[in-house]
């Protein structure tokens, strides 16, 4: 018995000096697309995500983002439906095959992350901004769908598109929360 109890308090101990886990519903993702007559909004929900602390400071972390939760507010009905049927298809995130994105940060310095962003299996490296109010972290991410093989639309791609352009960058505003 004495043996369980040494090794449950030394996995408790590892798992804390790894990282903190991240309030899940306390954390939010709103993200923004864009085309040349308008543009798109909705949510996603993280799966799973945990920070690592320095000094009381982020200095690391990784998140795991639930692609299948997916939302377009803009759009109702039919064309709400249609429009997540071909964001979850090959065109965009693939999701029967990706079914999640994820980010795992490599450098916190001079209020801004430098993550490597994994979305449909291809890596990237983004650096962003953040603000820390009381346990919370929030900015803005952007980055190049183009980058993650979604090329769907794109005027660096397909020529002649006229107002059918869909922008390359995607905007996340984020904030998560630290339990």
């Amino acid at each position: 018995m004495k043996l369980m109890t040494l090794l449950a308090a030394c996995l408790l101990s590892l798992t804390s000096a790894f990282g903190e886990a991240i309030d899940l519903k306390a954390s939010s993702l709103q993200w923004k697309g864009t085309k040349v007559t308008g543009e798109h909004f909705g949510k996603l929900s993280f799966k799973s995500g945990e920070v690592e602390m320095k000094d009381g400071k982020l200095a690391g972390g990784k998140f795991v983002v639930d692609v299948n939760s997916l939302t377009v507010d803009d759009l109702k009905g039919e064309w709400a439906t249609k429009f997540i049927g071909h964001m979850k298809s090959k065109d965009f995130f693939e999701v029967e095959k990706h079914p999640t994105a994820s980010m795992k940060i490599k450098k916190v310095a001079d209020g801004k992350i430098t993550a490597d962003l994994t979305i449909k299996g291809k890596t990237n490296e983004v650096t962003f901004p953040f603000k820390k109010d009381g346990k919370a972290y929030s900015g803005q991410l952007k980055f190049d769908r183009t980058k993650f093989d979604m090329v769907y639309g794109s005027g660096d791609f397909f020529k002649n598109l006229g107002d059918k352009m869909i922008h390359n960058d995607v905007t996340l505003d984020y904030k998560f929360v630290v339990k």
